[in-house]
């Protein structure tokens, strides 16, 4: 389903019922991006207008099918934690959003007592909402507030564009693979990135 502009309203489509909302939502820096509106009614699903969402009631239900493996595309979670050093390496996959909310949220409070730097491995992450994004950044400054750096590893184009246009992608370190992120960061050289623009971006 595709995100209905009219004037400085939008009607959001439910894929799974068809139930519509129509409500204002702030205009971001791209008019196909309607994560706000996503989160402010409670939606899940694709910060962007093509979709796909559900609605909160549909957003409860399983997935038709049951679900799927993280092969191809579809639900996701945590595929390992792996401890190297003294950063924490959080690998997730398929679709982080509403319904895999709990389990990223789980993995990112076990790094942060971990105490160390963390790596969060995106390199199998198809999709990324308003609920993953929540909870990166909210790491994101949990992280810098005990003196520690949360990257981002091998997110795909998809993830790239999101955090772009929401204006995240200097909020986060960012890298090709996991296997540089732990590089820069044994080496100490991920702090000299993070700046006020950092900061701000990250609370926003």
């Amino acid at each position: 389903m595709t995100v209905v502009p009219d004037d400085h309203l939008m009607t959001l489509i439910c894929d799974t019922c068809g139930d519509t909302v129509k409500a204002t939502a702030c205009v971001l820096p791209d008019a196909e991006v309607v994560w706000t509106l996503v989160s402010e009614q409670g939606w899940s699903g694709s910060p962007f207008a093509t979709g796909p969402h559900r609605c909160p009631h549909c957003s409860l239900l399983p997935l038709p099918g049951g679900g799927r493996a993280c092969g191809d595309h579809g639900p996701g979670g945590i595929l390992g934690i792996d401890h190297v050093d003294d950063v924490t390496v959080v690998a997730a996959a398929g679709d982080v959003d509403l319904d895999t909310g709990d389990t990223l949220r789980t993995a990112l409070r076990h790094a942060a007592d971990m105490g160390g730097h963390v790596v969060v491995d995106l390199s199998r992450v198809h999709l990324i909402d308003s609920t993953g994004l929540g909870l990166l950044v909210r790491a994101h400054r949990e992280a810098r507030e005990r003196g520690a750096t949360l990257c981002l590893a091998a997110p795909s184009r998809f993830v790239r564009t999101v955090l772009h246009t929401m204006r995240l992608d200097g909020a986060f370190p960012l890298f090709d693979s996991r296997d540089e992120a732990l590089a820069q960061l044994s080496n100490g050289s991920v702090s000299e990135r993070t700046t006020s623009a950092t900061v701000t971006a990250a609370r926003s």
